[in-house]
């Protein structure tokens, strides 16, 4: 088992905090990409929700990875072969989906995407000797065995950084609070939130929750809130619910400004939303598809003519997940031919010894705990679009 520890995050924060073979078919629950070489292909799953409240992550994640595979292909050295299932947001389909990829012969795992599946499934993978590399699931508890590694930040660790970047540029000095104390990823990033502001000089002068069974109406919470006079949101929170409480706040007019974390990417997709009020929201993500470096614009723009849309920092994530596996086997000699349980055991030496310049951050190395290095970044939205802050 292993422990939790907190990543040493830079004191100097430049913040822009978030593989398809040439063929591909999608049917229902599943997206499976081929490798286009000849030879046997590493077979690769990977576990998220296609469908339902939160498919705008899975797709993500799902479309980042088919490029990557398609690009490592390509090269013509160690080819992948990815077979993406729907897991709806449900832990009981996500072990579904689990089990179905095992009875496909995959070698490696990555995902899932979001986090309550991942405590469903990890400990299935550490029972199994089965490799996981989570691009977003970002509880501490989903990389507890020494075969889960994460790209995304742990949730203690984005509490940290955002209360740290919203002192060290003096945002606000009086927060209020609104999380979901029923979600794992919510109530994490919360309670070391709180406990780094205490540190920071940060009063937080209202806390309000809000649980699964109750949110859909959050006029309460924003009333406190806006009493409480604070002058900047903190919502740990995802964007589907963070745009009925923006949309509150206006009602209300409450004038305080909004900070997030990743779960906010995803607030200018919302069908039918009135993007206007979310000008100013400012999100920890480890993605910014304005960035101008060569990386980034190459990604962008393939993105953009295979799926017709602007990538998110979930899709960033999946990308450096494939091209992390792809580091890892190199490092560890990872052939096709090889088991599950093999391979497992040869990605966990290898990921604690390898550097991996991404997307998502320069430098990228893991700890042996799980936890992945590099420092965050920030994005506000301006003008409808996600600006580099």
């Amino acid at each position: 088992m292993k422990k939790a520890m907190s990543l040493v995050l830079a004191a100097a924060m430049a913040f822009s905090f978030a593989a398809c073979g040439g063929t591909s078919s999608t049917s229902g629950a599943a997206s499976t990409a081929s490798s286009t070489a000849s030879g046997a292909a590493i077979k690769i799953g990977g576990i998220g929700p296609l469908t339902g409240g939160a498919a705008i992550y899975g797709n993500a994640v799902k479309n980042g990875a088919e490029l990557a595979v398609e690009e490592i292909n390509a090269q013509g050295g160690l080819q992948f072969e990815l077979n993406f299932q729907d897991d709806e947001n449900d832990p009981e389909k996500s072990l579904n989906a689990y089990n179905n990829l095992k009875d496909w012969g995959m070698q490696a795992l990555l995902g899932t995407v979001t986090t309550q599946p991942c405590l469903t499934v990890a400990p299935e993978t550490a029972a199994d000797n089965m490799f996981l590399l989570t691009p977003s699931a970002s509880a501490v508890d989903v990389i507890k065995e020494d075969n889960a590694f994460q790209v995304c930040f742990t949730d203690p660790n984005q509490g940290v950084a955002s209360a740290d970047y919203i002192a060290e540029n003096g945002l606000a000095t009086k927060i209020a609070i609104i999380y979901d104390s029923s979600d794992a990823y919510s109530s994490g990033i919360h309670d070391k939130f709180k406990e780094e502001a205490a540190t920071k000089g940060l009063e937080i002068v209202a806390d309000e929750a809000f649980t699964a069974d109750n949110k859909t109406d959050f006029s309460v919470q924003v009333q406190k809130a806006k009493s409480s006079g604070a002058e900047l949101v903190f919502l740990p929170i995802y964007y589907s619910e963070a745009n009925l409480i923006i949309q509150e706040m206006n009602k209300q007019g409450c004038t305080a400004s909004v900070f997030g974390c990743d779960g906010l990417d995803g607030l200018l997709t919302i069908e039918g939303a009135d993007t206007s009020l979310f000008e100013g929201v400012m999100l920890l993500t480890p993605f910014a598809a304005d960035a101008q470096d060569e990386k980034t614009q190459n990604f962008v723009s393939k993105y953009e003519e295979k799926y017709g849309e602007t990538p998110n920092q979930f899709a960033a994530d999946a990308y450096d997940g494939v091209y992390t596996i792809l580091a890892a086997c190199e490092q560890g000699g990872v052939t096709a031919d090889m088991d599950a349980s093999a391979v497992c055991d040869a990605l966990k030496a290898a990921m604690t010894q390898i550097t991996v310049d991404g997307l998502t951050g320069e430098g990228m190395k893991w700890e042996a705990t799980g936890e992945v290095n590099k420092a965050p970044r920030a994005v506000k939205i301006q003008n409808g679009a996600y600006t580099a802050m």
